[in-house]
């Protein structure tokens, strides 16, 4: 059986110089707008950066921001197997619209596989092993060997963003983390996109502030937070992308399993 692989529990020093380098970027940028950090992002990383998208309002205001600077930017989005019908047709009118490629990034495990592997609705039983198989997993080797990634996060999204800065280490990843969004508001996205007439997950419409995984995902109303349909009913706010890294975790081969489990 292949054993998921683990983040290191601290994680090593950068070199000073880098640090020096961020953290001068950070405060010349923390008032920044967000196409002028993105700016500077694409002309200091050049094709070592990579813009992440879960395809949410934020992402779809930050990609249009990205494509009136560089006309083909690195984009991609961690195919779960498990996202909305909605999610994958917001993608094809994304591509369609700025003639642009969105890579979809697999995990090792098949959603038959891991079912296999580890049980039945694993997102119920263990959702962080579900997310780490499905998200951390593949998020640490497609961003193995880049020096940066940009993100749309926003500090009042959740208290694991709050003290996202502009320009940051991120010290999970190893490399250089670019958030242009996260000064920005609910209500300021949801003006870019309309002044725009950008497309957008029509989930949003439904009481879906927040859209991740089928499974993991459910409407909000009245006075919840936005990301309060995200794992209801688990103490969980985040898949783990953002923020320290996670303990190792070792699987245990289930009853039966014999061999390596590859994707099928």
């Amino acid at each position: 059986m292949t054993q998921p692989t683990f983040f290191p529990e601290t994680a090593p020093d950068i070199a000073d110089h880098r640090v020096e380098s961020i953290a001068a970027a950070s405060a010349r940028l923390q008032f920044a707008e967000p196409e002028e950090i993105l700016e500077w992002a694409f002309d200091e990383f050049g094709d070592r950066i990579s813009i992440a998208t879960g395809f949410g309002a934020e992402g779809i205001a930050l990609i249009d921001m990205a494509v009136k600077i560089n006309a083909n930017p690195d984009i991609f989005f961690l195919d779960t197997e498990f996202l909305f019908p909605e999610t994958y047709e917001l993608r094809d009118r994304l591509e369609q619209r700025y003639s642009i490629r969105i890579r979809a990034v697999t995990g090792e495990y098949s959603a038959e596989a891991q079912a296999r592997q580890f049980g039945d609705r694993l997102w119920e039983s263990d959702p962080d092993l579900c997310c780490r198989l499905r998200k951390l997993e593949p998020m640490k080797a497609e961003l193995n060997g880049l020096d940066a990634w940009v993100t749309a996060i926003r500090r009042d999204q959740s208290d694991a963003r709050a003290a996202a800065q502009s320009v940051e280490w991120d010290s999970k990843w190893q490399l250089t983390k670019i958030n242009p969004l996260v000064r920005w508001s609910r209500d300021e996205v949801w003006s870019y996109i309309r002044a725009r007439e950008l497309p957008y997950n029509p989930l949003h419409d439904r009481g879906y502030p927040s859209i991740g995984c089928t499974h993991c995902t459910s409407s909000v109303s009245g006075p919840e937070h936005e990301r309060a349909g995200r794992w209801r009913g688990h103490k969980k706010t985040e898949c783990g992308l953002h923020g320290s890294a996670p303990a190792p975790v070792i699987s245990v081969p289930r009853a039966g399993a014999s061999g390596s489990e590859d994707r099928v």
